[in-house]
């Protein structure tokens, strides 16, 4: 039976974005996510999966507010720069052009477009947390409408 569920969970489509956060310190990372969803309409919401073993769930206690980079199918590139994850201190943007949100988180200026929300809640998922993100600012790309966002399709739904 696990087999089954593993087959079509990896089918599920999601998109990919690269989240971005910053700590109490000013130190700034951004990691791949492909778990990110809306989850409401008034006030606008979104749900993220973080893995457990992501130090960043220690940022969101003192820091509690997320950017999310729509990342185009086209733009491999990035997968290859954030698939690895950083280390805390390692600088997770160098050699890319980034703009600020409202409240000055990094967010990739080639992106197809990003939000920016506060962390209002979480819920325990075993290995992950899965956060909720109410978003107070947006800003579309120059190709939002004419790129196609990147949808990740897995073998397996039970292993990235």
């Amino acid at each position: 039976m696990l087999d089954q569920i593993a087959a079509v969970l990896g089918r599920t489509p999601s998109g990919l974005f690269i989240v971005t956060a910053r700590n109490a310190e000013g130190q700034e990372t951004g990691l791949l996510a492909s778990w990110v969803q809306q989850a409401a309409f008034d006030p606008p919401a979104v749900t993220v999966a973080v893995n457990r073993k992501r130090y960043i769930h220690t940022w969101l206690a003192d820091s509690p507010r997320l950017a999310f980079n729509l990342l185009g199918e086209s733009q491999k590139n990035f997968l290859g720069h954030f698939g690895k994850g950083f280390e805390p201190g390692e600088p997770a943007f160098e050699g890319l052009h980034i703009d600020r949100t409202p409240t000055g988180l990094p967010v990739l200026s080639d992106a197809l477009g990003w939000m920016e929300g506060d962390v209002i809640g979480s819920l325990e998922a075993g290995d992950h947390i899965i956060y909720l993100v109410q978003l107070t600012a947006a800003k579309a790309g120059s190709d939002l409408e004419s790129h196609k966002p990147w949808v990740h399709i897995r073998k397996n739904g039970l292993g990235y």
